[in-house]
This record gives C-alpha cells, sequence and structure tokens, in this order.
C-alpha cells in the first residue's frame, strides 16, 4: 500500500524534478523523500541498508526507488548516482542527510567512534556534495541541502565528536555556498534539535546510562529545553529541507536554519 503524497503542491519550481535522498530509509530521510514527493518531486532513496531503501520507495510508491549507497565511499556514491541518472535522466536536488551518532564522555573516546562519526557525517557530506555539485555546475541547475544538527551550533557534552563532526558539515556547507554561488548552485544546511526517530532513541538510551537516570528523565530534559514543549518530529524537519529545495527560497545560500522548536536561535 502508498503512502498519500498527494497534498497540494505548496513551493515552486520542484515539480517534475528529481531528488536523491541520502540516508532515506528512515527517519529524518524519510519524511524528507515523503515530503519532495508530495510536491511532485522524483526521488531515490539512498541508504547504507539497501533493503530498509527499497522498502520505503515501495511504500512511498510513486517515481521512486531506493539503492545501496555508502556515503563514505566515493565508488559508491559515483556508482550511485549514475543509477539515478540512468532512471531519471538527471537530477537537481541533493538531500545529503546520511548521518550516525554514538555516546561518550570525550575523555573515555576512542579512535574508532571518532573516524566512525567523522567518516559518516563528514566525509560523508563531501564526498556527496561534490560529486553532485560537479554535475550540478556541468547541468547549469541543482540545490544541495544537508543535515547538520543543533549539535553544530552548540557543542553537546556527550557528543563531542558529533558535535565536531557536524560543526564540519556547517563550515562546508558555508564555504561551499561561496564557492557555487557565482555558478547559481545553492547550498544550505538544516539544524534539528531533539528529533523523535531510531537514532534518538538509541542515544536516549545510551545518555541514560552514561548520567545514571532514566531514559524517561532523558526525553524530560530535552522537552524541558525545547520552548514549543514537545520533541521534534521527522516531518518537521523534511518541510524546512523541502522549502529550502524550492524556488521559495531562491535568495538563501550558506545557511545553517534552526529546527529547534527554540532550543537555539542564534
Amino acid at each position: 500500500m502508498s503512502l498519500d503524497t498527494s497534498s497540494p503542491c505548496q513551493f515552486p519550481g520542484l515539480a517534475g524534478q528529481a531528488a536523491v535522498v541520502t540516508g532515506g530509509g528512515a527517519g529524518i530521510g524519510r519524511a524528507i523523500a515523503r515530503s519532495l514527493m508530495a510536491q511532485g518531486v522524483r526521488v531515490a532513496i539512498g541508504d547504507i541498508n539497501e533493503v530498509t531503501a527499497k522498502r520505503t520507495a515501495a511504500e512511498l510508491g510513486g517515481e521512486t526507488f531506493g539503492f545501496h549507497l555508502d556515503v563514505r565511499s566515493r565508488e559508491s556514491v559515483n556508482e550511485g548516482f549514475a543509477k539515478v541518472n540512468d532512471a531519471f535522466g538527471s537530477f537537481q536536488i541533493l538531500a545529503a542527510n546520511a548521518g550516525v551518532s554514538t555516546m561518550q564522555h570525550a575523555l573515555k573516546l576512542t579512535d574508532e567512534e571518532w573516524d566512525f562519526n567523522f567518516d559518516v557525517n563528514a566525509r560523508g557530506i563531501f564526498l556527496t556534495n561534490q560529486i553532485a555539485a560537479r554535475q550540478f555546475v556541468a547541468q547549469g541547475q541543482g540545490v544541495i541541502v544537508n543535515t547538520a544538527s543543533l549539535a553544530a551550533k552548540v557543542g553537546a557534552p556527550l557528543l563531542a565528536h558529533y558535535s565536531a563532526s557536524k560543526f564540519a558539515v556547517l563550515g562546508w556547507t558555508q564555504a561551499l555556498a561561496r564557492e557555487l554561488a557565482p555558478k547559481g548552485i545553492r547550498v544550505n544546511a538544516v539544524c534539528p534539535g531533539f528529533v523523535k526517530t531510531g537514532m534518538q532513541s538509541r542515544e536516549v538510551e545510551w545518555e541514560a546510562e552514561l548520567r545514571s537516570v532514566t531514559p524517561e528523565r532523558v526525553i524530560e530534559d530535552y522537552i524541558a529545553q525545547t520552548p514549543l514543549g514537545r520533541l521534534e518530529t521527522p516531518e518537521d524537519v523534511a518541510d524546512v529541507v523541502t522549502f529550502l529545495c524550492s524556488d521559495a527560497a531562491r535568495f538563501m545560500t550558506g545557511q545553517g536554519v534552526n529546527v529547534t522548536g527554540g532550543v537555539y536561535t542564534g
């Protein structure tokens, strides 16, 4: 059964476009794919878990497909984007959303934890952005939206390595936007807060153990820090990504847009 993606188009310039969503099999990425499809965008869902990517594509229906994508590998990104071009002729939107996290006290971090976060969160953004941007420049059209984090604006205790990797995403986004602006290619990022996803569920368990509190207390703390008074949903992020992909955001580039419910306003 396909999900309903037939809501009226709200954002100009999206209908008929094609997009790649990395980490699109679940969570925020899945919501981004769904939001873009509701605007008439054909969507290719790339994910390290090919089964999840293909299952999500089947659930969404329409002009979408899922494929294996390891954003840490230049070969995988090149091969994956070639599949998208074969299927859609070209693509004009990259929602670079794939990301990971682990949680640990900074003084106990291992090299492996540091490398894992940077390989996916920073190198993955670099590779997917660079390869897509080369195509966008050649075709004279394209927009990139990277998923950063609240942790890219404010260093997060127990997430020092994750914060560092997401600060890197934001710095890369700003610099790339300046380089590509003369070519008409826009590059922005979204910075979500406490989003209710599978990743958050894992983080809640880790944080509860590291702080010696209950998971319920961790969630209460997240909500207490959020002026809008609830956990964020993937759809809260996805709709902002869709806006940034559209012509409604035609004069926005190099931005790290906070989608935090008021947790951070700088």
